[in-house]
């Protein structure tokens, strides 16, 4: 059974006692493909070192995430793109508009955004979404910006049917689903019963974000099976099924 985390920071300081246990446990539970998306200028030695350290299953993106974006934003993005200009990535991210901490830098979280998704089609890459209380904000530019080369992942998917299904409309984009599908009170659940398994890839969004029965600790890349199990429980197919369908969507979206 091959599963695939499309969205982990295993670099975190949070793992800095047992990082190489960590990722080790997850492989030994069949998370064998992580793919780590970039914060900002300071996320970037840490996260290429731990892609050097496990080649084979460790995947580096590059972006700026919008809660990174300030009065130096464009500072920022000289150093994702000199990045970008160096060597090659998996995607661009993660990048996007978050208003839920503070909406003072939503002009240059704007900004931003379209540059990172005209790179993402300059390089023929896929684009990983954050998207946190800025659904129409999200919508407008994609509105805006939309062809054929435009592709990639709303990372931690908690929108409502008419949200996913703009999403999916778009015809490149896969919605990541995590822990927050096991909560209880989500709602997502109902949601994912109206949505084709096709359409979804699996993440954690580590350290954050951890499953029921983990909830409220540290998440790591191995829980993924604890959502797995779950999106098993929704569409009444096995685990194992569930891991090749959502593996094969992940492949669709990063091209290996």
């Amino acid at each position: 059974m091959i599963l695939t985390d499309t969205h982990t920071h295993l670099y975190s300081e949070q793992f800095n006692d047992d990082r190489t246990a960590m990722v080790q446990r997850a492989i030994n539970s069949g998370v064998s493909r992580l793919f780590l998306p970039n914060i900002d200028s300071s996320s970037i030695d840490g996260m290429l070192a731990l892609q050097q350290q496990f080649p084979k299953n460790c995947f580096a993106m590059m972006g700026l995430h919008p809660t990174s974006v300030g009065e130096n934003y464009l500072e920022e993005l000289s150093i994702i793109k000199n990045q970008l200009n160096q060597q090659q990535f998996c995607a661009i991210g993660e990048i996007g508009i978050d208003l839920f901490w503070d909406k003072t830098f939503l002009k240059q979280q704007q900004e931003a955004f379209k540059i990172q998704i005209n790179w993402a089609k300059e390089r023929n890459l896929p684009f990983v979404i954050h998207c946190r209380d800025s659904f129409n904000e999200i919508f407008e530019i994609l509105d805006e910006l939309n062809d054929e080369k435009m592709r990639g992942i709303f990372h931690c998917f908690t929108g409502n049917l008419t949200q996913a299904t703009k999403v999916i409309e778009y015809g490149g984009f896969k919605l990541g689903i995590g822990g927050v599908v096991t909560f209880k009170n989500s709602g997502l659940e109902q949601v994912l019963k109206h949505i084709d398994i096709k359409h979804l890839v699996l993440e954690t969004d580590s350290p954050y974000l951890a499953p029921i029965p983990f909830r409220g600790k540290r998440n790591e890349s191995s829980y993924i099976v604890n959502v797995a199990e779950k999106l098993s429980d929704i569409y009444q197919i096995p685990t194992q099924k569930i891991a090749e369908i959502t593996t094969q969507n992940s492949v669709e979206v990063f091209g290996f």
